[in-house]
């Protein structure tokens, strides 16, 4: 982990069976995984080469009753604590006020005014490992947000994190799905309004990239896993494929090659 402020520093898959979704992921994305050495706490790392990618991890037993598996993105802040503060000033719920997680750093869990969960991230230690070109197999490619409403998250997220505007794509009767960087550096995200079809509250979505996007979507299927789109070609000719793993967490995957 590290903490570039207003970038996201981690993914972090909660699930219902953590041995199962290793091994889903590990075949599927490409990722070797390893136990992540914390004394009494069963938490399991994931890597591209030697880059830490992603941290697996049981739902933990304060969960909110009914919670569903999924994916959770860490933005990086320079204080946990001050930005929660400064979150909820702005209209968003501290769901985890933040706390201490030993020799790593200090987290908070935050949903935005619509409901949009992620989390944030601090701390002394920015040193993120050996860095792999960005579109590398196994990385988080792409971070999306679904919005209750566009205009109303870009205000929020800007304001809170340095976020800039990048392309914006007109997409029809969807509206606008604005892509954007943090300080004016490159693109890693983008946000639209959450069509009225997709039977969900506001969520964040992250992307995996893999080398060819039927294969993975093959590998998805035969592991187990369902594929819910695609694939579908993006502006700026990547394929996309939105799934579901075994345990039902929504996952994407990303390829620039069919």
């Amino acid at each position: 982990m590290g903490n570039p402020h207003g970038t996201f520093v981690w993914h972090e898959l909660m699930t219902t069976d953590l041995s199962a979704a290793t091994d889903f992921y590990t075949k599927v994305v490409g990722w070797r995984a390893a136990d992540s050495g914390m004394v009494g706490f069963d938490y399991t790392l994931v890597y591209t080469g030697e880059q830490r990618v992603a941290g697996l991890m049981s739902m933990p037993e304060d969960a909110p009753s009914g919670m569903p598996p999924c994916w959770v993105g860490y933005i990086g802040v320079e204080d946990t604590d001050k930005a929660a503060a400064d979150l909820a000033a702005k209209g968003a719920t501290v769901i985890e006020q933040p706390r201490d997680i030993p020799n790593v750093g200090r987290f908070a869990v935050i949903a935005d005014p619509h409901g949009a969960v992620f989390s944030l991230f601090s701390t002394d230690n920015g040193d993120m490992g050996p860095q792999l070109p960005p579109g590398s197999n196994g990385q988080v490619g792409w971070n999306e947000l679904m919005a209750g409403d566009v205009d109303g998250a870009w205000n929020f997220y800007s304001s809170a994190f340095g976020w800039t505007k990048d392309m914006a794509v007109d997409m029809g009767p969807m509206g606008v799905y604005q892509t954007f960087g943090a300080n004016g550096g490159p693109g890693f995200g983008g946000m639209m309004t959450k069509p009225k079809d997709i039977p969900a509250p506001p969520y964040w979505g992250y992307y995996f990239n893999v080398d060819a996007i039927d294969a993975a979507a093959d590998r998805v299927k035969a592991e187990g896993g369902q594929i819910l789109m695609g694939p579908m070609e993006v502006p700026g000719g990547s394929w996309i494929i939105n799934c579901i793993d075994p345990q039902g967490a929504h996952f994407n995957l990303v390829s620039t090659k069919r």
